[in-house]
């Protein structure tokens, strides 16, 4: 056989990344059930699952089990071994690091206290690189070999996605972090990744497309999910909820404005409203759960805020739902009824319900889950390039270079 056209290779590559994600998205799968699903010959099907085999990014699970109709087939599943997508994560107060599989499974997971708001980034950047090292050694040890790195940052993030433009909470501006990381490393916004992480891992099965993601630390970050993709806006900083005001007579924010949202619903408003003076969150919740009175005015106004400003957006975009996470889905019971309160009363479709606010199941680890898991999505995304690449650099150092994709 001849070499294969241009065409004839790109059809081959984005047939091959069909098989993956038809496997990524099922269970108990056939050969056969992935011809059905996508749409392709057995036969094309077949020659594709034996180079994924090959490859290691594929692994066969035996013959599908009795009572199935007709002949009974070999069950494939995504390999636990191999890529390995490596997430960061820069908080106000800590820093953290995992390695998840193609299943989205974390396989290593790291995470130390660290005042970064008083530090100068290329010392948050150091130690943030120290300890993803230590994740990627780890993870090594498990058989799985890095794709790429991303970053999550609390910051507005530039459209090459490796510079932090504005971080105020950090107090950094213009930081050029992903180099740091390797060349294919990238930056992404913490609220994003928490919104893609519910997308692709929060347990929906492929049924919740359209929602708005809402979560909070120091400040107030959303992010818009619209037909099962991130909307970024125009100039890619759409989901500053915590900038919305929601009284204009409200108290001076930190960006120069007034009554914005993060002024009654933002981790340090929140506090001060509780008389919190340490312990932050979990500080916070504890007061909550013994029925301080001052904890729970400061959550039910934080609430009643959030929902303000929550039911602007859901008028704008109706959306399938609004799904509260982060370490605000910890305060949820005590939030929730005055979120709910506020968008019963301010939405204008009345088939809205209160069912439709959700709480995330992944709690605290949703963004740094989604960082690592978006970075091994670029395998899922084009395994023909993975396997390219994998075979040129047979082995790769443990070190913050932690990329192989060619993205």
């Amino acid at each position: 056989m001849g070499k294969a056209t241009g065409a004839q290779a790109g059809l081959r590559r984005r047939n091959m990344a069909l098989v993956m994600k038809a496997l990524a998205a099922g269970e108990n799968v056939t050969r056969a059930a992935v011809a059905a699903e996508v749409g392709l010959t057995r036969a094309t099907v077949s020659t594709l699952v034996d180079e994924l085999l090959a490859a290691g990014l594929v692994e066969e699970l035996g013959a599908q089990r009795p009572g199935t109709v007709g002949r009974p087939g070999t069950v494939l599943a995504l390999s636990g071994t191999g890529p390995a997508g490596i997430g960061a994560e820069i908080g106000v107060d800590h820093l953290a690091a995992c390695a998840v599989d193609l299943h989205g499974r974390v396989r290593a997971r790291a995470e130390r206290p660290a005042a970064n708001r008083t530090r100068p980034a290329a010392a948050v950047l150091a130690e943030l690189a120290e300890l993803t090292e230590g994740v990627v050694a780890e993870a090594a040890e498990s058989g799985l070999r890095p794709v790429r790195t991303t970053v999550a940052v609390p910051g507005l993030i530039g459209e090459d996605r490796g510079t932090v433009l504005r971080a105020p909470n950090l107090g950094w501006e213009d930081v050029p972090l992903a180099a740091a990381f390797g060349a294919d490393a990238a930056v992404e916004n913490e609220a994003n990744l928490g919104a893609l992480a519910e997308l692709w891992l929060g347990g929906h099965d492929g049924r919740l497309t359209d929602f708005v993601h809402v979560s909070a630390e120091i400040g107030i970050g959303a992010a818009l999910v619209v037909e099962g993709r991130l909307f970024r806006g125009a100039r890619g900083f759409a989901g500053e909820l915590g900038h919305v005001p929601v009284r204009p007579e409200g108290p001076r924010c930190s960006c120069g404005a007034n009554g914005c949202l993060e002024t009654y619903a933002g981790e340090e408003a929140l506090l001060r409203a509780a008389g919190v003076r340490t312990g932050r969150g979990p500080a916070l919740k504890a007061a909550a759960v013994a029925g301080d009175p001052a904890a729970l005015r400061a959550l039910e106004e934080a609430g009643a805020a959030l929902g303000i400003a929550l039911s602007g957006a859901v008028n704008l975009l109706d959306p399938q739902a609004v799904v509260v996470g982060g370490p605000l889905a910890d305060l949820a019971p005590w939030l929730l009824p005055g979120v709910r309160r506020e968008l019963a009363a301010r939405v204008t479709d009345r088939q809205w319900r209160a069912q439709d606010v959700l709480v995330s199941r992944l709690g605290h680890d949703g963004v740094l889950r989604g960082a690592a898991y978006s970075s091994v999505r670029t395998v899922l995304d084009d395994p023909a390039t993975w396997i390219r690449t994998a075979l040129t650099e047979p082995s790769l150092p443990a070190t913050g270079s932690t990329s192989c994709s060619s993205r």
